[in-house]
């Protein structure tokens, strides 16, 4: 089961604190975290069937991860997770503006928890995000955990 708890905006010096794990099949082949050569501004694993990545962070303060939605003999997505990601790291376009764009095509994926959220000098802000759930929820200060439903349900 793949975990990630988070303290956001609730510590005086580190606006957020992430821990995550992320559990795949074995045989599914990854590279670790590192600079990809590819985009040298992302530090992200690498999945190296798909290339995209489950968590990631770049030099400007963008971050995104994304665990699977449980839904065993659910039809399988024509795109991979990965790439929502490692394309909101690639851009530049807004948190909430991103995830709205994922909103509309959010059918040609497997079931998804994704967050994303961009900290700098300009900006601090957090939001989330699940194909399964309702629509895009921009997330105030505080602790939480996801893994396999959606945010805030209880294991």
């Amino acid at each position: 089961m793949c975990v990630i708890y988070l303290a956001y905006d609730v510590h005086p010096q580190y606006p957020l604190i992430l821990l995550a794990n992320r559990d795949e099949f074995y045989d599914r082949p990854t590279a670790p975290a590192n600079y990809w050569n590819d985009h040298p501004g992302i530090f992200a694993g690498r999945d190296l069937v798909a290339g995209g990545t489950w968590l990631g962070i770049t030099k400007a303060g963008r971050v995104a991860a994304v665990t699977n939605y449980r839904e065993p003999g659910a039809p399988k997505g024509s795109r991979s997770r990965g790439d929502l990601v490692a394309e909101f790291l690639k851009t530049r376009t807004s948190v909430k503006d991103y995830l709205s764009g994922i909103e509309e095509r959010q059918n040609e994926y497997s079931g998804f928890n994704l967050l994303a959220g961009e900290f700098n000098a300009d900006r601090c802000e957090l939001s989330y995000f699940s194909n399964r759930g309702n629509g895009v929820q921009p997330l105030e200060p505080g602790i939480y955990g996801l893994s396999n439903r959606l945010l805030g349900t209880e294991w």
